[in-house]
């Protein structure tokens, strides 16, 4: 799997930036597929028509612990003979017709960064059932060293010093013990408030594919209806959630529009490898299903799910006052 300059690579567009800063970072193109509302995550139906000469690879993301389309993701990759990395940053423990997210395509990641539901403040994983693959990221993570054979100050690739340190492994391992429990409350405790938030008017749950067997609930994400609560908005409604004593985000806003996403592309290099025509043509791309999404997205973060099912109430509960006075909240 090579990917440089004049390659294509097939990403999200509702994601964290360490998804195509990847990409960018090889001077490649990020293609952004449209976002499906209802899951969060990307539309799979829609990735084959953005598949070209130039693709090398599809990037899904698991995001917020839930699996994107892998049914229909790793068909369209073996019928174009395209490698899948499954971006499963914030997916440990997440199944796919029982099998972890991660282990599906040609590789996984997963990130350890603070927020995640495990954590040694900073760094990350790679899986691979491939030799080749698994030879190449060792290389790549120690400087280039060889994975097996010579060491020393032989070297085989250009690389980098991202080894994890024994203390970030230390405190992984121990948290380990613990990792599979937590999930546990964490999908109950996340059931529960699904079951309650559905008697709401105005608010949709994010919903699962049929082939996720696992939630392991990173985000509780939602859809935010104004109209249902009276016209006030998104905005308003955290404002009036988080007065209640609730911690609660907007998520994501569009990464397609974000402005050094436009200074990156319409550098001196990358004007040189694809052209200016080119550059235009990609930031006239349309994808106003995420656009819709980061107007009406509501989080939680995966913490809230540690505590009893009782605050899980206290959630609803508030959300519910909310919706009574959303009237007064707007005027």
């Amino acid at each position: 799997m090579q990917v440089g300059p004049g390659d294509e690579v097939i990403v999200p567009p509702y994601t964290f930036v360490a998804t195509i800063n990847v990409v960018l970072l090889l001077h490649a193109l990020p293609i952004f597929v449209d976002t499906d509302r209802a899951t969060f995550q990307i539309d799979a139906n829609k990735i084959e028509a953005a598949i070209t000469e130039r693709t090398r690879a599809i990037i899904p993301v698991h995001l917020g612990g839930n699996v994107a389309d892998l049914d229909t993701i790793l068909a369209v990759a073996k019928k174009h003979t395209l490698p899948v990395v499954e971006d499963a940053c914030q997916s440990h423990l997440a199944e796919w017709r029982g099998k972890p997210a991660g282990s599906h395509g040609d590789t996984g990641c997963f990130s350890f960064q603070v927020t995640k539901n495990l954590s040694s403040g900073e760094g990350g994983a790679l899986t691979t059932n491939r030799e080749d693959l698994m030879g190449r990221a060792y290389s790549f993570h120690t400087n280039g060293r060889p994975w097996k054979g010579a060491g020393g100050f032989s070297y085989v690739h250009g690389g980098n010093n991202v080894r994890m340190t024994e203390f970030q492994g230390a405190l992984l391992r121990e948290q380990l013990t613990r990792l599979d429990a937590q999930s546990r409350v964490r999908e109950e405790n996340a059931a529960h408030l699904t079951q309650r938030l559905q008697a709401i008017p105005g608010l949709r749950p994010a919903e699962q594919y049929e082939g996720c067997t696992r939630n392991a609930y990173h985000l509780y994400m939602f859809r935010y209806d104004p109209q249902a609560f009276s016209g006030l908005s998104r905005d308003r409604f955290l404002e009036a959630l988080r007065a209640e004593g609730v911690p609660c985000s907007s998520g994501y806003s569009p990464l397609n529009e974000q402005p050094f996403l436009k200074d990156a592309l319409y550098s001196r290099g990358s004007l040189q490898v694809y052209g200016k025509e080119r550059i235009d043509q990609y930031f006239e791309a349309a994808l106003p299903e995420n656009n819709a999404l980061c107007g009406e997205g509501v989080w939680f973060t995966q913490p809230m799910f540690l505590g009893p099912r009782s605050d899980m109430d206290d959630i609803a509960n508030a959300i519910e006052k909310i919706h009574e006075n959303a009237q007064a909240l707007v005027a």
